[in-house]
């Protein structure tokens, strides 16, 4: 339970550092550790959701959780990243369980870019909502593990460690999840604006 991290571990997991920080009571710590994992947290959690508002709660809680297991946090049995991620998960998976039906896309709201045209703001809204639509009907794990390794970009040994599985079993989930997102997409391309696009 210490926290007296080596050089290794600061490289490999500078969030434990700032962990060890703030359970030090560095309130700067923790702000910039809150910086730096929300919007993975929240990101990961929106895209299995499908809710912002959810996907908030979902952040705070697990940040929260964080926060709370900090004096007690043990560098090198886990990255801070990867358990936070694995909070998320689950807790996405909690109320996953409580929801039956989904929440309706006209409820999702994307902030816009100024600098996009209506046009393309439009499009891209389209293409959203239908990956998440896609995404809502993919069974829950493929939708985790996609998520994590093509939205978020982990690799598959820290997704592996996130759901609680084997690497081979989050290639399987990752494979169908793919698969079958192509598959609920296949015949939207011309509509989502992908009719000139050669792949």
């Amino acid at each position: 339970m210490s926290f007296d991290a080596s050089i290794d571990d600061v490289v490999d997991d500078p969030d434990a550092a700032l962990l060890a920080r703030y359970a030090q009571g560095d309130a700067a710590a923790a702000r910039l550790l809150t910086v730096q994992l929300s919007p993975r947290a929240f990101g990961h959690a929106f895209r299995v959701l499908g809710d912002r508002s959810e996907a908030e709660d979902v952040t705070q809680d697990a940040l929260m959780r964080l926060w709370k297991i900090a004096p007690e946090w043990r560098s090198g049995e886990a990255k801070v990243s990867t358990w936070l991620y694995r909070v998320v998960a689950n807790l996405c998976t909690d109320r996953l369980r409580k929801r039956r039906g989904g929440v309706p896309l006209e409820d999702i709201a994307e902030p816009a870019d100024p600098a996009e045209s209506a046009e393309a703001r439009l499009q891209r809204g389209a293409r959203e909502d239908a990956l998440q639509t896609a995404l809502d009907a993919l069974p829950e794990r493929q939708r985790q593990a996609v998520v994590l390794r093509h939205i978020e970009g982990l690799a598959n040994p820290e997704i592996a460690q996130i759901l609680e599985i084997g690497v081979e079993a989050v290639e399987s989930l990752t494979a169908r999840g793919k698969r079958a997102l192509t598959a609920l997409l296949a015949g939207q391309r011309e509509a989502l604006g992908y009719e000139d696009d050669k792949t």
